[in-house]
């Protein structure tokens, strides 16, 4: 239902969250205070979500027409993203997964876990011991396993993505797709949740919570734009995983572009969008739990602009990379391994000869022989200097991705600001 608010045009009313009382007791551990210990015993309020499977928006002429500015934008860059690789050209798949890591590493960014295109690609042939790197790979797998799952969103679609990101985490394996246990709070290091800025449900209601989102993102009578930011803000207020929740919720959004069809081809990096700004992403989450969806929506909606008018740039780029790279070819034989090689190196812009091997079933021999030529060619350089356990990387690629993400403040406030 469309209807024009004056006051509010860009509003959007949804249940608000409500609270009930708890009672905490914190354990000693030996790493606080006596005097936090003794502030911390006592009541605090968590959060009781308000069930969202039948609730049915009023949207203003103003919000309708930002949400479809925003799909409209998604749908043509998915689109220039299949006519500029083409539909059957073998790049396009290594495009969809420099895009999902692109995805990754700004979500994983918005948690400031930060790593260069270089370590993330080194992490993926196993060549890196930066724990953010890793860390940032188990964002990618949850990518994957949200797109791999997007036919319909399950609870126990959600807990696979949980897992595939947590489990290769330090410190949280045990809690990889496992709803949580005990209580979460948001702000504030200390011994429990007294004085926080938000608690989360008790865990004994996450299970219910979830289930409703699952409900509420099965339906098809709701814009996508408003469907996709308001589940995740649902999530996120539910907060139902010890950590990762974020990066999880992110990568729901993900499954529900491609599970509404919205996008068909490319992974589109929305996170990118969020990132610009994300003070105002997070006071929109606050907005969500007080009873107005209009800045979670907004917000998406403006990321998604981003995202299609960033991610169009990222995509020529890199295309102009893989042409260079096929001129440097020219001349070398049309069934040469090499030409298999190129369209691999948008997506994995740093290689070995065990990732020739095992990724494009060469032998030894062939793959040795291969990446001596792409080196003679200049396509690729070494960058180890070592007889063995060498690396060779794409320096322009990687370029490209490290221009993409510090994009500088001229473009990124190109994106209307949130009112």
């Amino acid at each position: 239902m469309v209807t024009e608010d004056p006051a509010a045009p860009h509003s959007i009313a949804v249940p608000g969250a409500t609270y009930e009382t708890q009672t905490w007791a914190p354990a000693d551990h030996g790493y606080y205070s006596r005097a936090e210990m003794r502030r911390q015993r006592g009541t605090y309020q968590s959060i009781v979500t308000a069930p969202l499977a039948g609730w049915q928006p009023h949207l203003s002429a103003a919000v309708a027409t930002d949400i479809e500015d925003g799909a409209r934008a998604l749908v043509d860059f998915d689109l220039h993203a299949e006519r500029t690789l083409g539909s059957g050209s073998p790049a396009l798949g290594p495009m969809s997964a420099i895009l999902l890591r692109t995805e990754s590493s700004s979500s994983s960014q918005i948690e400031n876990l930060t790593t260069s295109a270089r370590q993330l690609a080194l992490a993926e042939i196993g060549q890196s011991d930066k724990p953010n790197a890793h860390t940032v790979v188990g964002n990618v797998r949850a990518m994957e396993a949200a797109l791999k799952l997007y036919d319909r969103v399950e609870t126990q679609s959600i807990l696979t993505m949980h897992r595939e990101l947590m489990r290769h985490q330090e410190g949280f394996e045990q809690h990889a797709g496992q709803f949580r246990q005990e209580a979460v709070w948001i702000g504030r290091d200390n011994a429990g949740p007294i004085g926080a800025d938000v608690v989360a449900p008790r865990y004994e209601r996450v299970p219910e919570a979830i289930q409703d989102i699952v409900e509420f993102a099965d339906r098809d009578d709701l814009p996508v734009l408003v469907q996709v930011a308001v589940a995740h803000a649902q999530f996120e207020t539910i907060h139902p995983f010890v950590d990762g929740n974020g990066r999880t919720g992110r990568a729901l959004a993900q499954a529900m572009l491609r599970s509404k069809r919205l996008v068909e081809h490319v992974t589109v990096p929305i996170s990118a969008g969020l990132l610009t700004d994300t003070k105002t992403y997070f006071d929109a989450l606050t907005a969500f739990r007080e009873g107005n969806a209009g800045p979670i929506v907004h917000r998406f909606a403006d990321a998604s602009r981003f995202a299609a008018a960033s991610g169009r740039v990222l995509v020529d780029d890199l295309a102009a990379q893989l042409t260079d790279a096929r001129d440097k070819l020219s001349g070398v034989r049309p069934h040469a391994a090499a030409w298999g090689v190129l369209p691999r190196l948008v997506g994995q812009p740093v290689i070995n000869a065990r990732y020739l091997t095992s990724e494009l079933a060469m032998n030894d021999v062939t793959a040795q022989r291969t990446l001596e030529l792409l080196t003679d060619r200049q396509v690729l350089v070494e960058r180890t200097g070592l007889r063995r356990n060498r690396i060779w990387q794409h320096a322009g690629i990687l370029e490209v991705l490290d221009n993409y993400a510090s994009m500088p403040p001229g473009f990124r406030s190109a994106s209307p600001a949130t009112p």
